[in-house]
Order: structure tokens, then C-alpha cells, then sequence
């Protein structure tokens, strides 16, 4: 495996094609493996269901209602040794594409995709109540994460390809291309770039082509056209989002109870997934035995529940039943993934919200005749709404179901409960069905980046130490000529003893250019720069930098001492930032290697510690050999771009490197600072 891997990077690095059209058939090939692999994964659960719910009861009759038991324990029993196999396979799976991309630069293991594929259609198609979008996310991104590490391809392109495998994913199992688009970037990638999107959107088509081929191009449910009856509605409608928002929630705590107790059960993993098959067996048993349950295939709440969706939605459910759901459904779901079967959360939130919304639009109806309008209309707003609450992706769940009914005309009611439902979820219960699960892990996920990382980073850790600053009392043209020699756009104004006074910008000057009063002989920099700037101190951790820069949307901002004396230590930029999060991922990786190393941490004289390299360095360009260590600290590792090096003499240090340091943390403490005023080499 490793040297066709090199041997094909080798060929792509001679070839040296133009990085968009490389990429460009990258996503076609990876969107038409996802939605090859999803049409194998459907037709697989239609085979699993028919032999267990179908072949199985007409050999054994006599099983009776027992079938509802049997077939899913035997379906944990075989989840199970694919769980200890592939343990990303646990769960719903698109937590662990998540952490892939904030961790590990999207780097997911190939045997996840066979994993999960075989695992998720057991569950699936043995009763356990999930859904196959959930696997096929993860498959898809999987197949772009392997496919990105066979090209040796930079983090962020692996990312890229690992957005494209799970719009395919959703694009294929829903038939829904726009909201797999959008799914991929509101959910897994929130700092997507323009240039990536469109490696996405070709993503998405080439699965729906492919999906469409072999399933048909249909939407996922046959339903008439609802229509708005009349504006009033529109107030039951964000009612249904408010109520939708209050059971998302009950569904996300329910399955994260699940999950605890499951994992702090003293008992093997591999049985775990039998015995949450055992629980749900139970309850699907029972509710065979409830008044107009003769007959059905398998009780309503096991599987994914489409059939029984497109009933509710065509208004052919009783409301007792519908009632009933809302709250078996979601118990279901907890027995199922939070005992370690595999499946997605996508298709379960979309089944409560129909639930929820023909429950709700049915108690209309008998009340509000007139402006109401019917059941089948609410069913289809509370999907959108439900998954919006669980999900925090209000414009996924809008679209989804847009494209699953081909129902425009119900965009309006689907906009206002799904954003309301989302909005009001948010502000009681912060985590989502995603987050809750890589919170629980210490990671706290937040547009693209987590926010644990960022607080574990310190200013004084990547900021610039080298400054070019300006005195307040300079006159103008000496300004310019220094914005000419620099190229910078702004300096920090300071006074005597280089205390911080003030910022002042090119766009300052522009500004004061455009005024009658502007007189450049006389007018000193004080007159034209704004005093008491926004500043941090060096100890505080690059969130509150973060934090301070983005209500203003600033560049750079400068770092004071904290000793009141205003004295300007450095000043940190986006780009210090960036790299400030490579050196949190490094130290939290390092910190889980570590854990074990408890004869090495126990010292409190000795430590790690990462240091930020920047262009001003003047430690930069120097080889390893020559670097003036103190005596007791020793250069363990250079992190450059995504590789790890082990330092050896002949390596030469270069601008944007992370390097982690081991010894006294004393001599350690002024490392950097040392090495910049520390008589460098000749680096002829």
C-alpha cells in the first residue's frame, strides 16, 4: 500500500496537472463511488429486511411476534465484532468525520467505509431504529479522506475532498444534491471556501447521477402539493417550531443518556449492541399488540420509518399513534446507537418531526378548519423543523425536505419553523446532536475550529515580537515614507519607553485626505491616529484575541504588558492565529500520548513546550546543529505544514514551523526570546 501511494503522489508531483482540475475529477470520481456505495447500501437493508422480517417468519411461523425480538438481537450480535474492528463505525458517524476534520486534517482510516457499510445495514435492515445517511457521510468521506492520502494532498484539500464524500453521501441517500451542498457546509465545513464549493457542488451531482441511475429520480416520498391556506397559519407554524425545538431537545438528551449509561456499563463492547437490540425488541414486540397494528411489515419505529412517514404525510395515521411516536421513536433510537449499533440520526429527527407536525396539524384541523389547512402539510414543516432543532442547520432541513416532497409552495412555513426551531434550541440546550457527543470528548466544536484548542494557546506563544512601530509625535510625511518602505497597512503608535498610545492605518490617512483640514506639513501622526486601541495582554489565550478582533473585523491588534506600564511586547495577526490552532492540535495529541507517560509528567521541573516560528525569527534558516539549546532542553520535533519531523543536525529551521522543545522548564521559559537575540551563525 505504501509504495503505490508514493508512487502515484510521485506520478501526480511529475505531472504537476492544475490543481482545480485535478481536483475537479477527484469529486466526480468520489461522488460517483458515494453514490455507488449507497445504492449497495440500500439494496443491502431491502435484503437484510426481507430475509428477516419476510423469509424467516414464513419458515418459522410459529415465532410469532418473537420475530420483532429475535432478528434484532441477531443483528447486535453481528454488529458487534464490526464495532471492536472499526470503532469510528459506533454511533451515527458524522461526530467522527467531525473530528476528523478539526483533529486530524480530515485523515480518516480506510476500513471505516466497509466497516460502517456492512455494520449500519445489519442494524438497519434487523429493525434498529437509525438512519443510512449517517453511513453513507461517513463512507463518502472516508473514500475522499483515503483517496486524499494516497495523493499525499495538504490538510486542507483532504478536507476538501472529505466535504465532497458527505454532500454525495446525503445527495445520494436522499436524492437531494442541493441540501447534500449545504449539509456539507453548514454542518461539517462552516469555513468553506469559495474556491472549494465548487468541488462540493460536482460532488453531490455526480452521486445524485449515479443514485438516479440505479433507484430512480423520483423524490423520497409521493405526496400532493400543500399550499398555504392562509397567512395566519403562519403563527401555528412557529408554534410548531417552538414545539419542535422542546422535543428535539428531549430527543438529544435521550440519546445521550443512552450513551452514558451504555458506556459505563461494566460489560463486553461486544455485547452491547445485542442488548440495546434486546431493549428496542422489546418495545417493537409491544407495540404489535397495540389496536390497527395487524398486518404491517415491522413496527413503525424500526428502521428508518419512511413508509410510514409518506402515511402521516398523505394524512393516513391516527393521531393516538402519531402521539404515541413521538416519543417511541426517539426511545428507539437511544436503544439503538447508544448502545453501539451503527446509523445515522438524520432519518430518525425527519420521523419525529412528521410525528410531531401531523400530531399537531391534526389537533388544527379539528379546531381551526378554516385557516388551518391540513395535517399532511404540518407533518412535512415538522420534519424540516425537528431537524433543525437536533441538528443546528435550519437551511440543510429547509431544503431537504424541499427537495424529498418537491413542495415549493410550503417554503414560507418551512422557513419559519425551522428557524425558529433552531434559534430556540440553540438558546436552551447550546450543543447539538452532533456537538453533544465530540463535547463529551473535549471538544467543543464551533465554525470549523474548536474552541478548546483555542483556549489552550497563549498570545505570547505566536505573537511577533518585532514591531514596527511609530512615534506619535513624527510628522506625516515621515508616515508615508515608512507605509512605502514597510508595505504594512498600520503600526502601533507609541511614546517615549515604547509605552502603547494609539493605532493608526493607511485607511486613517485616506480618510483624513478626503477632509478640507488635512495639512500634511503640520500635522503630526497624533493628529491622525486613534488613541487607546483595542489591545491583549500575553497570557491570555488567543480566544480573547479571537474574540476582540471580530466585532470590528481587525487585522492585527498589539499586546501590552500586563504590568499596567502599557509597554508594547509584540503584536498578533490572523495568520499568528491560524497557526496558534496547529500548535493547539499538536499539544492536545501530544497530550493524549502522554497520559500513559506518568513517570515523565509527574516532574514538575521538566516539561513540553511549542514555539510558533515566524519570518522575523532570526533563528530561522538555521540548521538544527546550530541552534543555541541551553544545556538541559532538547529539540524533539518540527511539525511543518501536516508532516512530523524528528530533528536531525542537517535540518534546517524554517518560517512557520512548530517546534516542541523538552527540558528544564526554567531554561525553556525564555527559549524563543533567547534564540532571537542569541548571535546567530553564518547562514552563508
Amino acid at each position: 500500500m505504501t509504495l503505490k501511494q508514493t508512487a502515484l503522489s510521485k506520478y501526480i508531483d511529475r505531472l504537476s496537472p492544475p490543481v482545480g482540475l485535478l481536483l475537479l475529477i477527484l469529486s466526480v470520481g468520489i461522488g460517483a463511488g458515494t453514490g455507488l456505495a449507497a445504492v449497495i447500501f440500500i439494496k443491502l437493508i431491502g435484503f437484510i429486511q426481507h430475509l428477516g422480517y419476510q423469509v424467516l417468519p414464513d419458515l418459522l411461523p410459529s415465532l410469532g411476534n418473537f420475530v420483532y425480538l429475535i432478528v434484532p438481537i441477531i443483528g447486535g450480535l453481528l454488529v458487534g465484532p464490526l464495532i471492536l474492528f472499526a470503532k469510528e463505525a459506533k454511533g451515527h458517524g458524522v461526530p467522527e468525520v467531525m473530528q476528523a476534520l478539526i483533529l486530524r486534517g480530515g485523515r480518516i482510516r480506510a476500513r471505516v467505509a466497509g466497516a460502517k457499510i456492512l455494520a449500519s445495514a445489519l442494524c438497519i435492515g434487523t429493525g434498529g431504529s437509525a438512519g443510512r445517511e449517517g453511513p453513507i457521510v461517513q463512507v463518502g468521506s472516508a473514500l475522499g479522506s483515503s483517496i486524499g492520502q494516497v495523493l499525499r494532498l495538504s490538510d486542507d484539500r483532504i478536507r476538501n475532498l472529505v466535504g465532497c464524500g458527505a454532500a454525495a453521501g446525503i445527495a445520494a441517500t436522499f436524492n437531494a444534491p442541493i441540501a447534500g451542498v449545504v449539509f456539507a457546509i453548514e454542518v461539517l465545513m462552516c469555513n468553506l471556501q469559495v474556491r472549494s464549493f465548487g468541488n462540493v457542488v460536482i460532488a453531490a451531482v455526480s452521486s445524485s447521477i449515479v443514485s438516479r441511475f440505479f433507484l430512480g429520480s423520483q423524490p423520497a416520498f409521493a405526496i400532493p402539493i400543500h399550499s398555504l391556506v392562509s397567512p395566519v397559519s403562519l403563527i401555528f407554524y412557529l408554534v410548531l417550531g417552538l414545539l419542535s425545538a422542546l422535543v428535539g431537545i428531549m430527543f438529544i438528551r435521550m440519546l445521550n443518556r443512552a450513551e452514558i449509561v451504555f458506556d459505563n456499563w461494566d460489560f463486553p463492547q461486544l455485547f452491547k449492541p445485542a442488548v440495546g437490540a434486546a431493549l428496542l425488541g422489546v418495545t417493537g414486540m409491544l407495540f404489535m399488540y397495540l389496536p390497527g397494528s395487524e398486518g404491517i411489515f415491522m413496527p413503525y419505529m424500526y428502521g428508518s420509518g419512511f413508509h410510514f412517514i409518506e402515511k402521516v404525510l398523505l394524512e393516513d395515521a391516527s393521531f393516538w399513534i402519531l402521539l404515541l411516536l413521538i416519543f417511541l421513536k426517539p426511545l428507539a433510537t437511544s436503544f439503538t446507537l447508544g448502545s453501539g449499533n451503527s446509523g445515522g440520526v438524520f432519518a430518525p429527527s425527519l420521523f419525529i418531526g412528521a410525528m410531531l407536525g401531523g400530531c399537531f396539524g391534526l389537533v388544527l384541523e379539528h379546531y381551526f378548519p378554516e385557516v388551518a389547512g391540513g395535517a399532511g402539510a404540518y407533518a412535512l414543516v415538522g420534519m424540516a423543523a425537528l431537524f433543525g432543532a437536533t441538528a443546528r442547520a435550519p437551511l440543510t432541513a429547509m431544503l431537504i425536505v424541499f427537495e424529498m416532497s418537491n413542495d415549493y409552495l410550503m417554503i414560507l412555513p418551512l422557513m419559519v419553523a425551522g428557524v425558529a426551531a433552531t434559534y430556540f434550541a440553540q438558546w436552551l440546550h447550546p450543543e447539538s446532536i452532533y456537538t453533544l457527543k465530540l463535547a463529551k470528548r473535549g471538544i467543543r466544536f464551533f465554525e470549523g475550529r474548536d474552541m478548546d484548542i483555542m483556549q489552550g494557546v497563549k498570545v505570547e506563544e505566536v505573537m511577533r515580537t518585532r514591531v514596527v512601530t511609530i512615534d506619535k509625535d513624527k510628522p506625516i510625511a515621515e508616515l508615508m515614507a515608512l507605509f512605502q518602505e514597510t508595505h504594512l497597512i498600520g503600526f502601533p503608535v507609541v511614546t517615549q519607553g515604547k509605552k502603547l498610545w494609539g493605532i493608526i492605518t493607511l485607511q486613517d490617512v485616506h480618510r483624513a485626505q478626503s477632509t478640507d483640514t488635512f495639512d500634511p506639513r503640520n500635522m503630526k501622526v497624533a493628529d491622525l491616529a486613534i488613541e487607546g486601541p483595542i489591545a491583549v495582554f500575553p497570557d491570555e489565550p488567543i480566544w480573547v484575541a479571537i474574540q476582540k478582533m471580530s466585532p470590528r473585523d481587525l487585522a492585527r491588534l498589539p499586546v501590552i504588558s500586563r504590568d499596567g506600564s502599557m509597554r508594547l511586547v509584540g503584536s498578533i495577526s490572523r495568520s499568528d492565529i491560524l497557526r496558534a490552532y496547529d500548535v493547539g492540535i499538536v499539544r492536545k495529541q501530544r497530550g493524549k500520548l502522554e497520559e500513559e507517560q506518568t513517570t515523565l509528567r509527574s516532574s514538575t521541573e521538566t516539561g513540553f513546550v511549542e514555539f510558533v516560528l515566524n519570518e522575523d525569527d532570526s533563528c530561522c534558516n538555521v540548521m538544527v546543529k546550530d541552534l543555541p539549546l541551553p544545556e538541559h532542553v532538547t529539540l524533539v520535533s518540527i511539525k511543518r505544514e501536516s508532516k512530523i519531523i524528528i530533528p536531525r543536525g542537517s535540518h534546517m529551521i524554517q518560517p512557520g514551523d512548530i517546534i516542541t522543545v523538552f527540558g528544564r522548564l526554567e531554561e525553556i521559559d525564555h527559549l524563543k526570546e533567547f534564540l532571537n537575540c542569541y548571535p546567530m551563525p553564518d547562514k552563508k
